[in-house]
């Protein structure tokens, strides 16, 4: 195998046989020479010398795209989760910390006990800290001491107990703290935002040349992180979900030409409320960020709902929170206004949609409707993780130990195609995840609810067009060659 770095991304690639790519994780190798291993001890750990091959094969991968053609290449690979036979650090030598950034989720405090519990059952670590309020806990605040016994009960309460908070990300200071607090382990678990935080932060420690091992655990509730099958929290959102569409139906059930809408989470993607919407069987219609859809004329969105409440008299809406934010007025919104992650304000179209609706039909005065709007996004995301989300956060933890005591540094841990991996922090970073409407999925849903697409054909194609430009969907065959092609010329040309 030819192994290189590709100078713009800043990734380790890897070229095998029939078109076999491994986009690679750093590893302490790379930049401190002569640095020693140890054997692991989970060699001689009773709870795991009786599984059957344990350890990873060093050369073991995971591929990206798990649907292949008999003549087609093997495509991009990720190394694959779990311990190694040798560690590079010793037990009694490991400082570790976990922080948490950004919005709440269902599921931070399982990976954070998991974190615990892993590194001190596994690989006998009993020094670990808790970092308070997110990034700039770094530099402004106290620590907390983790112990086993101390997160012990916290999967079962929501939130997190570390705290979180959304910007602070100072690299310097964020580093000299890590430095000076003697820490060589980082867990940082966060979105997207966080991950570039944490790749920001790995390039520094590179820099300094430190032993210091910076692993991300991807955090977000909308799903909109790329390359992983999913993110934790998700399912425990999409299953909450269920509650206040269930009672949106009630409400509209119960009344003549009853209506219900029910915001759900969703920025920049539309995941929850496509799941919720497949999962309840109760909803009429589905709105999200991806796919554009108006209100007056023909097909739109009030033609819809009046056919709706004349065959069934009821009707349920489903809106995630960033669909039709370009159908406001400019008065009513400021593009330029930011939060301190960097996400756009949004408007609350829910509320704007809802009071829409009730004043076209009191305009027209075509029939009569009674409104109920339903908005449980902070309900959902302060809620413990369901038993599908804890098996994941564990995962998802464990993975994470194992990579850093292995040495590995600079990566995400990940879900790919149902398997445990380590992905570049570049890979988690490039782009974000969103609701392809042009694919099965969405078309599923269409299926289901019966709704129109709300598309003219010209965002049919542009959609099209859209998603066989994204660089990271799973890639057809000829598209493969061309990112093996790409990858050598890149490395040729160093």
């Amino acid at each position: 195998m030819a192994s290189s770095e590709d100078g713009d991304s800043k990734m380790k690639i890897v070229h095998g046989a029939a078109g076999y790519i491994l986009e690679d994780v750093p590893h302490f190798t790379d930049y401190i020479p002569d640095l020693p291993s140890y054997p692991n001890p989970l060699r001689s750990n009773p709870a795991y010398s009786v599984v059957k091959q344990y350890f990873v094969h060093m050369d073991d991968t995971v591929p990206q795209k798990v649907v292949v053609h008999k003549d087609g290449p093997r495509g991009v690979h990720f190394r694959r989760a779990g311990p190694r036979q040798k560690v590079y650090f010793k037990s009694d030598d490991v400082r570790a910390c976990i922080v948490t950034c950004g919005g709440l989720c269902p599921g931070l405090n399982t990976v954070i006990r998991e974190i615990v519990c892993g590194l001190s059952y596994m690989y006998g670590v009993n020094k670990v800290l808790g970092i308070d309020g997110g990034y700039r806990g770094f530099y402004s605040k106290n620590t907390v001491t983790l112990t086993p016994k101390v997160v012990n009960d916290i999967h079962k309460r929501g939130g997190t107990i570390l705290g979180t908070s959304r910007g602070g990300h100072d690299t310097g200071k964020i580093v000299d703290s890590i430095q000076d607090r003697g820490i060589n382990q980082v867990y940082i678990i966060g979105g997207d935002g966080t991950q570039r935080g944490a790749s920001v932060i790995y390039e520094e420690v590179k820099r300094r040349g430190l032993k210091v091992v910076i692993a991300g655990i991807p955090k977000t509730i909308d799903n909109d992180i790329p390359v992983i099958d999913k993110s934790f929290g998700f399912d425990t959102a999409v299953e909450e979900a269920q509650r206040a569409i269930n009672a949106a139906h009630v409400e509209a059930e119960s009344v003549e030409n009853g209506l219900g809408v029910v915001k759900l989470m969703g920025r920049y993607s539309g995941f929850i409320a496509m799941y919720a919407t497949l999962a309840s069987r109760d909803v009429d219609c589905c709105l999200i960020p991806e796919s554009p859809f108006y209100l007056e004329g023909k097909s739109g969105l009030f033609e819809f709902i009046e056919k709706r409440l004349n065959e069934n008299g009821h009707m349920v809406i489903v809106i995630a929170e960033g669909a039709g934010q370009d159908l406001f007025t400019e008065h009513l919104q400021d593009m330029n206004q930011k939060d301190a992650s960097g996400n756009k304000q949004l408007q609350d179209v829910g509320l704007w949609i809802s009071h829409s609706i009730k004043d076209h039909f009191a305009r027209t005065n075509k029939m009569a409707i009674t409104l109920k709007y339903i908005d449980p996004t902070y309900m959902i995301r302060a809620i413990p993780s369901n038993a599908s989300d804890n098996v994941y956060c564990t995962l998802l933890a464990q993975s994470a130990v194992h990579g850093a005591m292995a040495g590995y540094t600079g990566f995400t841990s990940g879900l790919v195609n149902g398997r445990q991996t380590y992905i570049p922090f570049n890979r988690i970073i490039e782009r974000q995840n969103k609701v392809v409407i042009t694919d099965r999925m969405w078309a599923r849903l269409l299926s289901s609810t019966n709704q129109p697409s709300f598309l003219h054909p010209k965002d049919v194609e542009e959609a099209k067009k859209t998603k066989s430009e994204l660089p990271t969907q799973l890639l057809e065959d000829n598209n493969c060659n061309n990112l093996d092609e790409a990858h050598k010329a890149g490395n040729n040309s160093e």
